[in-house]
């Protein structure tokens, strides 16, 4: 029993010696792994500082360039404090006739830089949805300005100067394209994908329809309740508007595509060489927060520009219908005019109507209709009756625009014609006046 008890013994000592010895190895182990996931932690930092180091030293290298290329490096900027200084009179002297001058100068080189920032954003998109935005932010500065002369109640300021937008972009920003896009490629005819310039044109001819039947209703003394009848239908058609811009929204961008791809990309695949040497100069979040930055600053001028307009033609001795008809808009389509005579001169009239006819479709089947509906919200009267003159002169010019279309090339005598055309439109505007104001 003794020698059992004796060997029973040495085993619990023996295992208790050899529990003892494992404790300080596995201890070592567990300190190693700490040691380990320390270094990993301490690496891990590291690496989390040098991306934070690196990510706040190319925003401080991004930024000044950014700057330099959107408000520096163009010529037009010289022209960007005529803005504040218009503002500065405003307050000071109350001269309207300097104070809309100003507000005009300061607003171009802004409606420039929209259409570049946009066109840094259309190196991401594509060409189709590029061209698209650009029309749409292109548009931006005529849609402030007809906002806030609508929440003044001046509805034919509104009116005229969104008519004179579809008929500049039409005319003169087209017409200037056609131009300069010939001479550079001469003795090349320019061509362009006909398919979607004819739903352009009917696009236009619908707008067309929309804005001359309620005239028509007025000037006959037809309607079934005098003075309301012509409202309701100019709401009614502003809402089918908006519903054939949205379908054709969905057209081009989603179920016909193809329809809407540029002619050099269906012909030659493997001519990248003129798209290979233009790059973006600024990255997609910096071209969407410059697009906020300056639609902001166009609506504040834009304020300004619309009190001043009644003074100026005072001050200036002209007609109201031509300051909205013909000055408003080219000063509103200055970044389609920079653009679509670049990408004329690129040789890409794809992207040109897109940026021109493109803009003209959206003022007339979206823009207009939303200031009816915007009109119908803030209680004012806006509707569709643009009256017989302006009507007239928007329908002879959507005819002529469209059969200069319809054989899907262009050429500088071609751009000559419609420049021709615009003078006389701005002509006739010069000597016409307003049936609202001569009542008054």
């Amino acid at each position: 029993m003794s020698d059992c008890y004796y060997m029973m013994v040495s085993i619990d000592e023996k295992t208790d010696l050899e529990s003892d010895e494992e404790i300080p190895f596995s201890s070592s182990s567990a300190t190693s792994k700490m040691e380990a996931l320390d270094f990993e932690m301490i690496h891990l930092h590291s690496r989390a500082d040098l991306a934070n180091s690196w990510i706040s030293r190319h925003i401080r290298m991004r930024v000044p360039k950014s700057i330099y290329f959107v408000l520096i490096k163009a010529k037009i900027n010289v022209l960007l404090p005529f803005g504040p200084l218009a503002i500065l009179l405003h307050y000071l002297t109350g001269q309207h006739g300097w104070v809309f001058f100003l507000s005009l100068v300061g607003i171009v080189p802004l409606a420039e830089r929209l259409g570049y920032a946009t066109e840094q954003l259309a190196f991401y998109t594509g060409p189709t949805v590029g061209g698209l935005l650009n029309a749409t932010f292109g548009n931006a500065t005529e849609m402030i300005i007809s906002i806030y002369a609508l929440k003044n109640g001046m509805i034919r300021v509104v009116q005229q100067s969104l008519l004179g937008s579809i008929l500049s972009n039409m005319l003169l920003v087209l017409g200037c394209a056609f131009f300069t896009g010939g001479i550079v490629h001469y003795p090349k005819v320019q061509v362009f994908n006909k398919s979607a310039a004819v739903v352009n044109s009917g696009l236009l001819l619908m707008a067309v329809m929309g804005l001359m039947f309620p005239a028509v209703l007025h000037f006959t003394h037809s309607e079934v309740h005098v003075g309301k009848s012509e409202l309701s239908l100019s709401r009614f058609s502003s809402c089918v508007m908006l519903v054939a811009y949205a379908s054709y929204l969905f057209f081009q961008l989603r179920s016909h595509r193809n329809l809407y791809s540029p002619i050099e990309e269906e012909g030659n695949q493997g001519g990248d060489d003129s798209d290979e040497e233009e790059a973006p100069e600024i990255t997609h979040w910096e071209a969407i927060g410059w697009l906020a930055i300056l639609t902001v600053w166009v609506s504040i001028l834009s304020g300004y520009l619309v009190d001043a307009i009644q003074g100026a033609s005072d001050s200036f001795n002209m007609p109201v219908a031509f300051i909205s008809v013909i000055l408003l808009p080219i000063v509103g389509n200055a970044a389609e005019h920079a653009s679509a005579i670049m990408f004329a001169m690129k040789d890409k009239l794809d992207i040109t109507l897109g940026v021109a006819i493109g803009s003209s479709t959206q003022i007339s089947m979206f823009v207009i209709p939303f200031c009816v509906v915007v009109g119908w919200i803030m209680g004012q009267r806006m509707d569709l009756n643009f009256q017989l003159f302006e009507t007239a002169s928007l329908f002879i010019t959507v005819l002529v625009v469209a059969f200069m279309l319809q054989e899907g090339t262009s050429n500088y005598f071609k751009g000559l014609m419609l420049i021709l055309c615009y003078l006389i439109v701005a002509a006739s505007f010069f000597v016409h006046v307003d049936p609202s104001n001569a009542d008054d």
